[in-house]
């Protein structure tokens, strides 16, 4: 059995730059490596490795597919930060700004348990948007990357123009909401952006939903389980910042401890 298997999808971050000196630096380190092309998939091959750690170098999405597969093998995993935003590396203290030195958590990782949720069986590491968040992802698929600004921009455009109740009810409790996010653990929340969380091992879910039209404030619910349904049957949403659909109702969970996580000391 390998000691590591380093998964790189070198188009995340719309073709990250660096991939060769990343793979280079890994082979140094005696990993094996497997670079991403055509339809492979990360979780496939995660699923057929024999190695001890499987790390992934890619953005969010490729890190939570990746996990969902160290979860069911008991496997350590490790979050190499390659993508667009890496929110999931910050949060495990993991510097986003040297994916190459990432690579010595493979042999000196801390190793920690951290929680992971659910939404209906697919993991998420971060969170699950639904409304207009969701919407602003979709758009972004369509459209490829967007700089911040723009993206900001278009957020206050929509939630200026965007009349279109989503007709939710949590729990059976209705709510008026254009913006919904699911958390895994407690975020910081910021009027059009998601901040920092502090743990990762808090063993909750959070449910935002904003009050009044511009969300100056979050309401904040917590649980660990929940289910969130609709008047309509499918609903947009971004699962880690990937676009997807979901049928309503919308059931979610955390599993407590499920991910054995390498990260600094």
């Amino acid at each position: 059995m390998a000691e590591g298997l380093l998964i790189v999808n070198p188009r995340a971050g719309n073709g990250r730059p660096g991939t060769d000196e990343l793979v280079v630096e890994a082979r140094e380190r005696r990993l094996d490596v497997h670079v991403l092309s055509g339809g492979d998939n990360p979780a496939a091959v995660a699923r057929e490795a024999e190695a001890a750690v499987i790390g992934i170098a890619g953005g969010d999405g490729s890190c939570a597919a990746v996990a969902q597969v160290c979860v069911e093998r008991d496997v350590p995993f490790l979050c190499v930060p390659f993508g667009t935003r890496n929110h999931f590396a910050r949060d495990a203290g993991i510097d986003r700004a040297d994916p190459v030195g990432a690579l010595d958590l493979f042999a000196d990782g801390h190793e920690r348990r951290v929680d992971v949720g659910r939404v209906q069986d697919q993991l998420f590491l971060n969170n699950v948007s639904l409304g207009l968040y969701a919407r602003l992802v979709h758009h972004r698929e369509q459209r490829r990357r967007r700089r911040e600004a723009l993206a900001r921009l278009r957020a206050l455009a929509l939630l200026a123009t965007d009349r279109d109740p989503l007709g939710l009810r949590i729990e059976g409790e209705p709510v008026t909401a254009r913006i919904l996010l699911v958390s895994n653990n407690a975020y910081k929340l910021d009027v059009l952006s998601i901040g920092e969380r502090e743990r990762l091992d808090e063993g909750l879910l959070h449910v935002y939903v904003p009050t009044g039209v511009l969300p100056h404030e979050w309401h904040d619910r917590t649980s660990t389980q929940i289910e969130i349904d609709s008047v309509r049957p499918r609903l947009r949403a971004a699962i880690d910042g990937e676009p997807a659909e979901l049928e309503t109702p919308i059931r979610f969970s955390i599993e407590p401890g499920a991910l054995r996580l390498l990260g600094p000391a």
